[in-house]
């Protein structure tokens, strides 16, 4: 019996260690991830149907937005290994994060509009540009227009000046003949 015991102690122990290696490999994983990240949103998802969770994962996914349900403790790892604390409060409760690796606005756009969609989705907080983010500068990045709209509207400005000059030597032209 007492070889047993010690048998069944070294497979708990193996498999604690096993464990561990498994943890340790994610945290670097959504470590690798939060470093890649030109912003993330973290959100509480709780209370949202199936049908919109759905929904909110298909537009996070038209988006090239990575949305993930992971554990608190693995983001908090992860992100003190990227050399961001004070996450302590914000992984209280169901955490989701929404990693922007290519367009900063998408995933804080996508989370607000659908927050104020359903009431059910929570803003927690974030990282924009690798920099804590407070809920309300989270909602300040999502009310940012698209990347083609502000060249655009960039366009426009640059254009006026030209513009307005053609009208009046046009003016000019007119008042001539």
């Amino acid at each position: 019996p007492a070889t047993a015991g010690a048998k069944g102690g070294r497979k708990k122990q193996m498999a604690s260690k096993e464990i561990i290696a498994q943890k340790e490999q994610l945290v670097s994983e959504v470590a690798e991830k939060i470093s890649k990240a030109k912003s993330i949103v973290l959100v509480n998802h709780c209370g949202l149907t199936v049908e919109q969770d759905t929904a909110l994962r298909v537009d996070m996914r038209k988006a090239n937005v990575e949305y993930k349900v992971i554990k608190n403790s693995i983001l908090l790892r992860a992100f003190e290994k990227c050399g961001l604390t004070g996450y302590e409060k914000v992984f209280e409760g169901p955490t989701a994060a929404a990693f922007s690796y290519e367009d900063t606005v998408a995933g804080a756009k996508i989370a607000v509009e659908n927050g104020d969609k359903t009431k059910k989705l929570e803003l927690k907080g974030g990282v924009i540009e690798g920099k804590a983010a407070t809920i309300e500068e989270v909602k300040v990045l999502a009310s940012i227009p698209p990347k083609p709209v502000l060249l655009s509207q960039l366009l426009g400005l640059l254009t006026a000046p030209m513009r307005n000059l053609a009208v009046v030597l046009s003016e000019i032209a007119k008042k001539s003949a």
